[in-house]
């Protein structure tokens, strides 16, 4: 996003007018909100998984990259939005602030985007592969994902290097110092519109039809079969065990369900709060002078931070398990063990002997927690034993037999 100073005419010669009051006001205390909400919740959403055991799943760790995104939009592109304001668009942080602000810009715009089609795609594989999602939606493999992101994302930033530079605007009454681009206008464009096919066009288009496919299968279609949940069926021992497992495949289905709502909002968010800026580049380019009204191009900058401060709100108000995350994080709940319980020796030794094929026990964290609350649901009173605990009691009996 470009820093430079907005420029006003009066009588066909250059003239710097000071910003109004209400304008600098507006702006400052807009920007101070929105960003300072925004960096709060995006460091308490990587918090959370990082020192949540049960919350580092493949989705949250794209959820982590989004988040660091965002932080990076918010302090690299929000806050010298308020020295300018308070200095009148006067550039005060020297030619290397306008270099690295500028690069880290792209950067955390460019990594959102990617950091979003990256969780899109995994919901895709996730819902409507579920055979392939067993070795391909792994934590280790969101892990180098994240960072294949990152590294290809900070390459093709690098340019942004080379096409800053701080210029000094003189007016008749003022000389401004501004951040803006080394090139020309029209050399330009075609950077921006590579910018705009390959990191918001192409995201949304690649979006829309893997969330269509998605709703497909979980609104329309029943969800399709987990090979290890077939084998469960095979294996039921009595009908309390059958209907306990049973609880637990409709309690993750409505768990997918609501976790690809929440992701869809956020991609949904995504388009409409980066589409007035975007336009508003996209028509400028085939203007001959430029739309620049103070508003309106304020407008569109709080629809930018606005996208990357919301998401840490969509997952407290759509996620129980952020939500509770969240509170835990914050004291303003009952403290719980990190490592899920286990609740009876049937349902236990289940699991157990699904994770012991070599596979890695992170992916089945969901499952443990639907297992979870479906035993809360069935055995609100009953006490629930360990296998430490039968173990106990078995000796126990025979003792005394």
């Amino acid at each position: 996003m470009e820093n430079s100073t907005l420029i006003k005419f009066s009588n066909g010669t250059d003239t710097w007018t000071d910003y109004s009051v209400e304008y600098k006001v507006a702006s400052i205390l807009l920007v101070i909100l929105i960003c300072g909400v925004g960096i709060v919740g995006n460091v308490m959403v990587i918090l959370v998984v990082l020192t949540t055991k049960h919350m580092r799943t493949p989705t949250n760790c794209y959820l982590v990259s989004l988040a660091l995104a965002d932080l990076m939009v918010l302090t690299a592109a929000g806050l010298p939005n308020i020295t300018e304001s308070l200095f009148s668009g006067h550039w005060v942080y020297g030619y290397a602030g306008c270099l690295s602000i500028t690069y880290l810009q792209y950067l955390g715009i460019n990594a959102s985007s990617c950091s979003i089609t990256a969780f899109t795609i995994e919901r895709y594989i996730a819902i409507c592969h579920p055979i392939k999602a067993q070795f391909m939606c792994t934590l280790s493999r969101a892990k180098k994902i994240i960072v294949l992101v990152w590294v290809l994302t900070s390459l093709y930033c690098v340019m942004w290097f080379y096409l800053s530079d701080t210029k000094e605007v003189v007016f008749e009454n003022a000389v401004l110092v501004t951040c803006a681009y080394k090139v020309s206008r029209n050399l330009y464009l075609p950077i921006y519109f590579t910018d705009f096919a390959v990191f918001y066009v192409i995201p949304l288009l690649l979006a829309t039809v893997l969330y269509g496919l998605i709703a497909r299968i979980l609104f329309l279609n029943p969800l399709p079969s987990d090979p290890k949940e077939s084998r469960r069926n095979w294996k039921k021992e009595s009908s309390v065990h059958g209907n306990s497992r049973s609880s637990s495949s409709s309690t993750t289905a409505a768990s997918r369900r609501q976790v690809t709502k929440m992701l869809a909002v956020v991609v949904i968010l995504f388009a409409v709060l980066w589409m007035p800026y975007r336009t508003l580049v996209v028509v400028n380019s085939f203007l001959k002078e430029a739309y620049l009204n103070n508003w309106f191009v304020l407008f569109c900058r709080l629809c930018i931070y606005m996208n990357s401060a919301i998401n840490p709100i969509i997952y407290n108000a759509m996620s129980q398990k952020f939500r509770a995350a969240f509170h835990k994080l914050c004291h303003c709940g009952p403290q719980r063990s990190e490592k899920p319980p286990t609740y009876s020796v049937a349902l236990t030794y289940s699991v157990i002997k699904e994770t012991s094929n070599g596979e890695s026990p992170d992916h089945y964290t969901t499952e443990l927690d639907d297992i979870r609350g479906a035993a809360e649901e069935l055995l609100p009173e009953r006490k629930r034993l360990s296998f430490k605990e039968s173990s106990i009691a078995c000796k126990d009996t025979l003792a005394t037999a």
